[in-house]
């Protein structure tokens, strides 16, 4: 069975109230709901809140939806509560609940490329084409082996390309853009919610790097597909008018 988990948060910092935000004739969380639908491998879809408003409004549009504890400190320690509720779960999906444009495509190639990695746990990349999203911190960069899975994560721009002006790293070497989906094999899941934070996780606030830390292998899925994420109402207001 493979299970996909959408944490919705109410309190954002940058964004309260974003999951209820509204995209035209629907809120953001419906939008990403309907997406996950769109999956051909997904055989299981909740949403995992810890605010009523959110648990009313899901399961007004009739969707799945579990309340879950205050205390959580990522999206993936949410997944690994709901995780423990489906103990027929083979593999969970942990889907961003700001995500409303995320492509049955990507969620696919997730899904596959978790069922097929060695290590329990799956994420996606794509090449960067734009130097902006090269220098940008708040693009997470991902460097990945020859067997297609995570050396290491940054805010920073990795490689670095010696010996080049950075007006020609594009150009010169492979640069991928980490984009935020997790798949994991259901015990890995449990494993990871107990984890302490790591001193690579503090550095960089990554919490894929804490994985890493502590010796866990993630598969890469390489996708042409854009994502478009929404922190800010800036963001939505930016997808709106265009």
């Amino acid at each position: 069975m493979l299970l996909i988990v959408i944490p919705a948060r109410y309190a954002s910092t940058r964004f309260p109230g974003k999951p209820l935000a509204m995209i035209g004739d629907k809120s953001m969380i419906q939008r990403v709901y309907e997406q996950a639908q769109s999956s051909t491998l997904a055989d299981e879809i909740v949403v995992a809140t810890d605010d009523e408003r959110i648990y009313d409004h899901v399961a007004a549009f009739g969707g799945k939806v579990v309340m879950t504890a205050h205390h959580h400190l990522s999206g993936t320690d949410r997944c690994a509560e709901v995780a423990s509720l489906f103990p027929d779960a083979e593999w969970v999906v942990n889907l961003q609940g700001d995500e409303p444009f995320i492509q049955a495509e990507q969620i696919d190639l997730l899904c596959r490329t978790l069922i097929a990695s060695k290590g329990g746990i799956a994420t996606l990349a794509k090449k960067i084409t734009q130097e902006q999203q090269l220098f940008d911190a708040n693009c997470v960069k991902v460097v990945c082996s020859q067997q297609g899975e995570a050396l290491y994560f940054s805010r920073h721009s990795i490689p670095f390309v010696r010996g080049v002006k950075q007006a020609d790293w594009l150009s010169k070497s492979l640069h991928n853009k980490h984009i935020g989906l997790y798949g994991f094999r259901r015990e890995i899941l449990l494993e990871l919610a107990q984890l302490p934070p790591s001193p690579l996780e503090l550095a960089e606030s990554l919490e894929q790097l804490r994985w890493l830390d502590h010796g866990y292998r993630i598969a890469v899925g390489i996708t042409e597909l854009e994502t478009v994420g929404i922190d800010t109402p800036e963001d939505l207001l930016d997808i709106i008018q265009h």
